[in-house]
């Protein structure tokens, strides 16, 4: 029974749906991928910080490459605000690699070749690209906020503002 639901599951992913993403306030699934470095990195390890977790659908494209570059061009106050930002994509580490030396990324881009974090999270995968997506997670694994829409222009400001909120309570 189990293999059947794991394999409708996959199903659904290939076939562009996914599960309900976790919803806020509900304990974010942990994980384990390949960063650009090629070391295993997981949810789990990031214990009592908030992270931003983000999901896009390729590295190098215009919107991805707006949207990397605004989250490092406001790394001073992600940090200040005691954040970690992971980005995931389906690309592999040698993609994100070059990614991260072109555009001096501060932060970790994890490989998720299969789909699998991807699909932990509810975020459609169609032809092998993500959906735009991001989870802020406290630093108690829970799921702070969901973006399903996002802009690349504007999305960091959004984010930074949640950070606050957090650090206000």
């Amino acid at each position: 029974m189990r293999a059947l639901v794991s394999s409708l599951a996959l199903t659904l992913l290939a076939c562009g749906g996914a599960p309900p993403e976790p919803r806020t306030g509900e304990l974010a699934p942990d994980f384990e991928a390949q960063d650009h470095t090629g070391v295993t990195r997981s949810l789990h390890e990031h214990a009592g910080k908030v992270v931003v977790l983000y999901f896009y659908p390729r590295d190098a494209t215009p919107g991805c490459t707006t949207e990397a570059c605004a989250f490092r061009d406001a790394w001073d106050r992600m940090q200040a605000a005691g954040a970690v930002v992971l980005g995931v994509s389906t690309d592999d580490v040698d993609s994100h690699r070059a990614f991260v030396e072109e555009h001096q990324l501060p932060f970790a881009l994890l490989a998720d070749t299969d789909g699998r974090i991807a699909q932990s999270y509810g975020v459609p995968v169609r032809m092998n690209f993500a959906k735009r997506m991001t989870f802020v997670i406290d630093g108690n694994r829970r799921i702070r906020r969901v973006f399903e829409e996002v802009d690349p222009a504007v999305h960091v400001d959004e984010v930074l503002a949640v950070l606050d909120e957090l650090r206000r309570e």
